[in-house]
């Protein structure tokens, strides 16, 4: 987080006391990790305290199969940025339109949008107050010439969440939810949970919450016969310790299934 500050937010706020000391913005920024660690969420979230404008695109949503149709759209959302800078560019999914050239997999077209982007990146200098954001969790497959000081400067890991993280992310996730009183003994605690929780990225922890409030909904609903008595019974309804221990079980069980496996097919279909 002190990184991206450091990159992208300060230089915005505070350009008088860079341009004094030469200090240069970073021309783009790459954000790599596990999947669902929150690394769309801190590009955004960046954007916002710099108070600078955000132009987000899906990787995928640029490729065209017409001829110069992607390096157009590439152009456009430079141009887009240059005029209404100070400016966050954040590509999500990088990887999809910025491939290792000659590897044997891309097509023409991903060739074509990589060399628009280092066309552009290069092109940069007179762009003051611009900056790309990338985000991918597999940054061995984007093209190794993105991958310099003076296009993507500066490459951040975003790692799993520690315990403290994952103990703030389920407080922030159960701020609404009608939980036990914290003088019971059904109160939630939240360092256990954040133990319980170890080795599951930020939107497994986030989801945790949900999944127990999900466990409240099944009992009420098994347990009352109409609606009327649903809706009074909901109303002192309450969420506790048991049910988010049982919910971290269900996540925990979600994320261990192997749905890479190759499952073995019948010969008739």
């Amino acid at each position: 987080k002190r990184e991206l500050m450091e990159a992208v937010e300060w230089p915005m706020k505070y350009p008088e006391l860079y341009e004094k000391l030469g200090h240069k913005m970073p021309r783009g920024i790459l954000l790599h990790g596990p999947s669902g660690t929150g690394k769309t969420l801190m590009a955004k979230a960046v954007a916002t305290q710099s108070e600078a404008n955000f132009v987000s695109v899906r990787g995928p949503e640029l490729l065209s199969k017409w001829v110069g149709e992607s390096e157009r759209g590439i152009r456009e959302i430079f141009k887009r940025a240059r005029q209404s800078a100070p400016c966050v560019i954040f590509f999500d999914e990088i990887d999809s339109i910025a491939p290792i050239r000659g590897a044997g997999g891309e097509t023409v077209v991903t060739e074509r949008v990589v060399s628009q982007l280092l066309t552009e990146l290069d092109g940069m200098e007179n762009m003051h107050g611009v900056v790309v954001l990338a985000a991918t969790n597999r940054a061995d497959m984007i093209d190794p010439a993105l991958l310099r000081p003076g296009r993507f400067d500066k490459i951040i890991q975003i790692p799993l969440p520690d315990k403290e993280s994952r103990k703030s992310i389920l407080e922030i996730n159960c701020k609404d939810i009608p939980t036990a009183d914290p003088k019971s003994p059904d109160k939630i605690d939240y360092e256990k949970l954040a133990e319980m929780t170890d080795g599951l990225s930020g939107a497994d922890v986030a989801s945790i919450a949900n999944t127990a409030v999900s466990l409240v909904v099944h009992e009420h609903l098994d347990s009352a016969p109409d609606a009327k008595e649903i809706t009074e019974k909901a109303s002192n309804a309450k969420v506790t310790m048991k049910h988010f221990e049982e919910a971290v079980k269900k996540v925990r069980e979600q994320k261990d299934l192997k749905i890479g496996e190759v499952l073995t097919q019948s010969y008739y279909r």
